[in-house]
């Protein structure tokens, strides 16, 4: 080969290996799981066919309150078509089933009927997510001789660890199998939860919505709500009980995780950045223990089961406390439950229930080092001295008149009254008359100044902005409530910056689809409303060039961001190489978020156990684009940090 053809083919191979650079490679999707079945075209083409159909009829019925119980049939056959959810062909009947079902329901609404209300026995129905306003599923088993109209008891069951478990195939189960659980003098809910991100960030909103639809739907006494879960469901049991435990007469997690380290095993050399340790206290339970103390756990494992590690975590972390937790083990059980052992735990929980959730509980503990889960009864934390600290309060009515409140790393809180009254109050030590002398009202806010406490009226900070429960970030928080997804109408001079932003929207709009099981509301900046500006969290993609709410509110972020570089507190990069993701209390509307080129942050790679299914990265990180995206990370994080409490860095 002459000196010619070597130089022409080198300048071939650097022409092919910049064109390969210009795209960057697809992320392998893990959830759902892919399938090696093919659905053939003439099937595919009568499914889409029998889609349209029931969207065209559906469209009369869309505003009937009911209409998710419709659209979750359509919507779970759309997805399977576009993701490849097809297993086999048996899965065919599945789908002409739900089409079925949803054409039928459909015209029942038409005639302003929905027969489904008064079924009993298996009955698969929906809700609108007010997260990001698609319809989810949920399962419930209703006994034949229940009576509806009198107030019943409801137990919530968390499922396991489905990767194929997608909409089509829940709804399959939930409409053909009881479950574990069956009690005939109840009514039993089956949460999606998104299908499996562990009922955590969406999927945690999941449960508590489908509990509220339920309570809408049908008659259920509102202190008697037991929850229950196995596996991935016992580690959702864990978090949410632990979160929530307010919402629930007793709970029971089988088997499952209940923190991340010493579940994944990982050594202390191996642990990843300070930031995203302590981003692990969103979900690790021992974060939340005493919690738990406001109603009976009866924890399950069985005795040769690996899974055995969560309650003996949470064990350690009840004596630690200087209680015990309640340890049923089915003896000589892998991973599923001794049948003996789930009727002392059902009888258990069953008494428990009998006894009622209290009104008004005499006792309350919380602990948390988030004001994302500041509440528990009578008690709401209104501001943390520090966030990401391990945040307590407990009270003890020791009789009408007086209340014993101890607390650690607490500003601000407030205490509910179960009536009108006047007492004593000692509060870290310190004694307070409350309404002495005053007309007494139903709540109090206590706010501390160095060592002391006060009462005062005043619920908001005396900063202009400060962290508060639903405002405390991190990023991730922001896709726990109504969100709406911001485009830029321009384009970067920037190619690299382009090319990022193309890139990393897309992929926001792929995986929300695929694993969160919604689709996104999405405008172009140009596009966005007042009332969108009032009713959600802005995702913002772009740079203050290519999007004009960014261009309207950069000056009021505590970041700098021009032509030539971004600057984040002590922090500076270039702006050729970089881009900034970030939360923050939106300028242009402070009681929402505004979030910048960032989606969840646990990626592809952390979907091969829901325990790595948290949070990433903090309130803020600075990228390096010059790596590429990938199942791990979005680029390379050259800086990352937490707010602090009045939202600087």
């Amino acid at each position: 080969m002459n000196r010619v053809s070597i130089c022409y083919l080198f300048v071939c191979l650097f022409a092919t290996s910049a064109l390969a650079q210009d795209a960057i490679k697809p992320i392998a999707r893990r959830l759902p799981a892919k399938s090696d079945y093919t659905l053939p075209e003439p099937t595919k083409k009568n499914l889409e066919a029998r889609i349209a159909e029931v969207e065209k009829f559906s469209a009369q019925v869309k505003d009937n309150p009911h209409f998710a119980d419709v659209d979750i049939y359509r919507k779970a056959v759309e997805y399977a078509i576009e993701h490849g959810e097809f297993y086999g062909a048996g899965d065919i009947k599945k789908a002409q089933a739900c089409l079925t079902m949803a054409r039928n329901r459909a015209e029942s609404l038409a005639k302003n009927d929905a027969p489904w209300k008064e079924q009993k026995g298996l009955i698969v129905r929906g809700y609108t997510s007010s997260i990001d306003g698609s319809p989810q599923p949920y399962g419930l088993v209703i006994p034949e001789e229940l009576d509806l109209s009198k107030p019943q008891p409801l137990y919530v069951w968390l499922h396991g660890r489905g990767d194929k478990a997608t909409d089509l195939h829940f709804i399959h189960e939930r409409s053909t199998k009881t479950g574990q659980i069956s009690p005939d003098d109840a009514i039993v809910l089956h949460p999606f939860g998104r299908q499996c991100i562990g009922f955590k960030s969406a999927g945690e909103i999941d449960v508590l919505e489908a509990i509220e639809d339920v309570k809408k739907q049908y008659n259920i006494d509102d202190d008697r709500i037991v929850l229950m879960g196995f596996s991935m469901g016992g580690a959702g049991c864990w978090h949410i009980g632990a979160h929530y435990a307010e919402n629930f007469v007793a709970m029971s997690p089988g088997a499952g995780f209940a923190e991340t380290a010493r579940y994944q095993n990982l050594k202390k050399e191996n642990y990843p950045p300070k930031y995203e340790q302590t981003l692990w206290n969103v979900y690790d339970v021992p974060s939340y223990t005493t919690n738990l103390f406001n109603l009976p756990v009866v924890a399950y494992s069985g005795e040769n089961d690996k899974q055995i590690q969560a309650a003996r975590v949470m064990e350690e972390a009840f004596e630690k406390e200087g209680q015990t937790l309640t340890h049923l083990i089915g003896p000589k059980m892998g991973h599923k439950y001794a049948p003996e052992t789930l009727t002392q735990i059902m009888a258990m929980l069953k008494a428990a229930r009998e006894e009622g959730r209290p009104d008004y509980p005499l006792n309350v503990t919380i602990q948390t080092p988030t004001l994302r889960y500041g509440q528990m009864h009578w008690i709401e934390l209104l501001e943390l001295t520090r966030h990401w600290e391990d945040s307590r309060v407990g009270a003890l009515w020791k009789s009408d008149d007086e209340l014993y409140v101890v607390t650690r790393n607490v500003a601000k809180m407030k205490i509910d009254l179960d009536k009108a009254k006047k007492f004593n109050l000692e509060i870290d030590g310190q004694k307070l008359a409350v309404n002495d002398g005053e007309e007494p009202g139903e709540s109090i806010i206590l706010a501390k100044s160095g060592n002391q406490w006060e009462v005062t009226q005043d619920a908001e900070s005396a900063d202009e902005l400060h962290k508060v429960s639903g405002l405390q970030g991190p990023i991730d928080d922001a896709f726990m409530s109504p969100f709406l997804v911001v485009l830029p109408s321009g384009k970067a001079a920037n190619k690299s910056i382009q090319r990022w932003i193309d890139f990393e929207s897309k992929h926001l709009a792929k995986r929300w689809q695929a694993l969160f099981r919604g689709k996104l509301r999405t405008k172009l900046d140009k596009d966005v409303t007042d009332e969108d500006i009032k009713k959600y969290n802005l995702v913002c993609w772009g740079t203050p060039e290519t999007n004009s709410i960014l261009k309207k509110t950069i000056d009021q972020l505590p970041l700098k961001w021009n032509e030539k570089n971004i600057s984040l507190g002590k922090h500076e990069v270039d702006s050729a190489n970089h881009v900034p993701l970030m939360i923050y209390p939106n300028p242009l509307n402070q009681e929402k978020y505004l979030v910048i080129n960032s989606g969840p942050t646990f990626r592809e790679n952390h979907d091969r156990t829901n325990s790595l299914q948290n949070p990433k990265l903090p309130d803020w990180a600075l990228i390096d684009i010059r790596q590429d995206p990938d199942g791990s990370s979005p680029g390379k994080v050259v800086a990352a940090d937490f707010f602090d409490e009045a939202w600087q860095p």
